[in-house]
């Protein structure tokens, strides 16, 4: 079986060839095209689809929201038995998201309404007869024929507890945003709640998600479970560059900090900016060597706006992310708003790198603090962690790390147990990560 890496994107491998043999036929709808897997919640959908894959004949209903995505569909059909894409133009989608007001929706709902892809759902699913099904986003449900009554196996991959995480959106906002994101959470906790009940099996990113949801929504504790992310080892590791030292991206003497992740959403937008301009000028009057590089596509105009300050470098996306880690002092996640679990927290740690994280970065991943990771939360914990690194202090922390993903976050572990929820392998099986017993 070949190999195939995601070339621009950096992101990672997978085996790209599935040979489509008498399996059952699975209708998988996802709100953003699984492929490439350049950022979290697509490295999520595309190892789920991959695994799936080598199980079910694939039926793919997705959206388009990147341009640049376009040329990858070719190396998605190799994982399906068939394909249908439709385009997400944001300016429009995000007037259309408006409607949810008068009919009382989340918002996310009418942005994703497609009358086109739900015609395609509708066929494909009598044309071939299909009686299982998943979907990878609340959003995306609503194309599920039916509201999925005919099928024998329905499953929701929520990933994160979408309503908290505009919860914590309207804390952070001034009137009136922060009525309209309260709002969206109370409906879209309303979506999650009616949604677990529709469902045979509900799942989330890590423990944490599903037992706040098991607390938000107790009727349906019994059907919620978790699956962790997994991290491609063999990608992120930090003897990728053996005889290419010259991959260093930092000028030399500098004592360089980096941030990575997609730079056009908020909660990275709010990290960074509140690092550059609360923690870094401290930082820099102690350790004037110390810079900070911001890594990742599309970077929000505020984000472009801290290239202007001393010691801060804007890169947007870059053809691969694994120099910028391994040759950082560490990476920094000072998430202030976060659900579900930090991908790039679990990329630094794989690539062997001292990771500073806030307690919302971390959450969903077991590691310890000061063995495994560094906790920070003000400008005086970066400054006291920043010097005992620079000391030498904590030389196997790095280390450390790297086993702790390598212990628990693969896919091959994580993934087989949603096969068995969509009864490709077995009937009523027990999910053993998390609460359903169906």
């Amino acid at each position: 079986m070949g190999m195939v890496t995601a070339g621009p994107s950096g992101a990672d491998e997978a085996p790209k060839e599935v040979v489509h043999s008498q399996k059952l036929p699975l209708l998988f709808l996802c709100h953003r095209i699984p492929y490439p897997p350049n950022k979290g919640d697509k490295i999520r959908s595309f190892h789920l689809l991959h695994h799936l894959s080598q199980h079910f004949d694939i039926h793919l209903g997705s959206f388009v929201d990147d341009p640049e995505d376009w040329p990858w569909v070719a190396e998605l059909e190799k994982y399906c038995a068939s394909v249908f894409l439709r385009p997400l133009y944001s300016r429009l989608a995000t007037l259309r998201s408006l409607w949810g007001f008068l009919g009382g929706q989340a918002l996310s709902v009418p942005y994703y309404r497609d009358r086109k892809m739900l015609e395609w759902a509708e066929s494909v699913t009598v044309q071939n007869d299909l009686r299982h099904a998943i979907v990878y986003s609340s959003s995306m449900a609503q194309f599920l024929p039916a509201q999925g009554a005919n099928f024998e196996r329905k499953v929701i991959d929520f990933v994160d507890v979408d309503s908290d995480k505009w919860r914590q959106y309207a804390s952070q906002k001034p009137w009136p945003l922060n009525w309209v994101y309260h709002r969206e959470a109370r409906c879209l906790l309303a979506l999650e709640q009616a949604l677990a009940k529709q469902f045979d099996a509900g799942l989330f990113v890590s423990s944490a998600e599903a037992d706040l949801f098991h607390q938000l929504s107790p009727d349906t504790a019994h059907k919620i479970g978790f699956y962790n992310n997994g991290v491609n080892c063999d990608y992120f590791d930090p003897a990728f560059d053996a005889d290419a030292p010259e991959l260093n991206p930092y000028p030399e003497g500098s004592v360089p900090l980096v941030f990575t992740g997609a730079m056009d959403y908020w909660p990275n937008v709010d990290a960074v900016v509140w690092f550059v301009h609360e923690v870094l000028p401290l930082l820099r009057g102690e350790y004037p060597q110390v810079t900070f590089t911001i890594v990742g596509g599309s970077p929000a105009r505020a984000v472009r706006q801290l290239a202007r300050q001393p010691g801060v470098a804007v890169t947007g996306r870059v053809p691969d992310v694994r120099p910028y880690l391994k040759y950082a002092i560490a990476a920094v996640a000072p998430m202030r708003i976060a659900r579900g679990v930090q991908n790039k927290v679990l990329e630094a740690m794989a690539m062997a790198r001292p990771v500073l994280v806030s307690e919302k970065g971390l959450e969903g991943i077991a590691a310890s603090d000061g063995d495994q990771v560094l906790l920070a939360e003000s400008s005086d914990d970066y400054g006291r962690l920043i010097g005992a690194l620079l000391k030498g202090d904590y030389p196997h922390l790095g280390e450390r790390a790297r086993q702790c993903v390598l212990s628990g976050f693969s896919w091959q572990e994580n993934l087989p147990e949603v096969v068995l929820l969509l009864g490709g392998e077995s009937r009523l099986p027990r999910y053993a990560r998390g609460y359903v017993d169906i």
